[in-house]
């Protein structure tokens, strides 16, 4: 656990899943990511389902809840779903206050609800307790998605935050003196990225802006990102903020790098300066 301030840091890994190293690259050719990141026998490459964890005083800060386990056989096959790995404090959805959701892609956000015991598939709230902090406009963009994003923005994991105590964020909001999120639009419309601040220290949570430290590059983007030439304007901006300022950026979706320090390198890519254990 990191202090930062008034705040103490950690992370959650919900687990993996494996995805298209394909389409995790965008247009870098396979010859070049595989020699990052190895894929399987059917191009898929394994990727963490990692929370930042906030504690604030009494207030408990979950940002993402990951994959969960609402999985027809079907999709565990797809995605590889895997649990945490050995060793990782369960996290009781009780002690949780407040939940930042970068966006409602089913990896992101498919931990917000879970399944009704006897309930015949029927979800509710896994946090009920905890006030859910979402976009605005990514919430619409999940209630009615496009044609390429209907598949990751799953309706139990929108719709059920009908139940929850859900609260609207518009561009940049203040949560808490020094815990702010900030909107991105370029992987997906209203996604929201995290910076916390205590002294002259900060941690940023990008999400998919940059979900993985070999994501690090400029044109290293996904497929899956909405709209690329709005995401490098809004990744550059980011990182040249990060290596200015000496942030602790966290990677999402990273199976061996949870966060580090950034740096320009020889060649004039962002780059990682040194790991930071989290």
């Amino acid at each position: 656990m990191l202090t930062l301030g008034p705040f103490e840091i950690s992370t959650v890994n919900h687990g993996f899943l494996w995805l298209d190293g394909g389409a995790m690259f965008g247009s870098i050719p396979k010859s070049i990511w595989s020699g990052l990141v190895p894929a399987d026998a059917e191009n898929r490459i394994r990727l963490a389902a990692r929370s930042l964890l906030i504690r604030a005083g009494e207030r408990l800060i979950l940002v993402d809840t990951g994959c969960g386990d609402k999985w027809t056989d079907k999709l565990l096959r797809i995605y590889g779903f895997e649990g945490p790995p050995g060793g990782e404090p369960a996290l009781d959805p009780a002690g949780v206050t407040d939940i930042i959701i970068s966006h409602l892609h089913f990896d992101h956000a498919g931990g917000i609800s879970r399944l009704v015991p006897g309930g015949a598939g029927a979800v509710e709230p896994a946090y009920p307790g905890a006030r859910v902090y979402i976009q605005g406009d990514n919430y619409e963009t999940a209630r009615n998605p496009n044609p390429k994003e209907k598949a990751s923005y799953l309706k139990e994991n929108v719709l059920v935050l009908e139940k929850a105590r859900l609260e609207l964020t518009r561009g940049t909001r203040e949560i808490l003196p020094g815990l702010r999120v900030h909107q991105a639009d370029g992987h997906t419309r209203g996604l929201q990225w995290v910076e916390v601040t205590g002294g002259d220290e900060t941690i940023a949570y990008p999400s998919d802006m940059i979900p993985t430290s070999r994501h690090l590059p400029l044109p290293f983007t996904m497929g899956y990102d909405m709209c690329v030439e709005r995401l490098l304007a809004e990744k550059e901006d980011f990182l040249r903020r990060a290596v200015d300022g000496g942030w602790i950026v966290v990677f999402e979706h990273d199976p061996d790098v949870a966060a580090a320090q950034l740096k320009v390198d020889v060649r004039g890519q962002f780059a990682v300066r040194e790991s930071v254990p989290l």
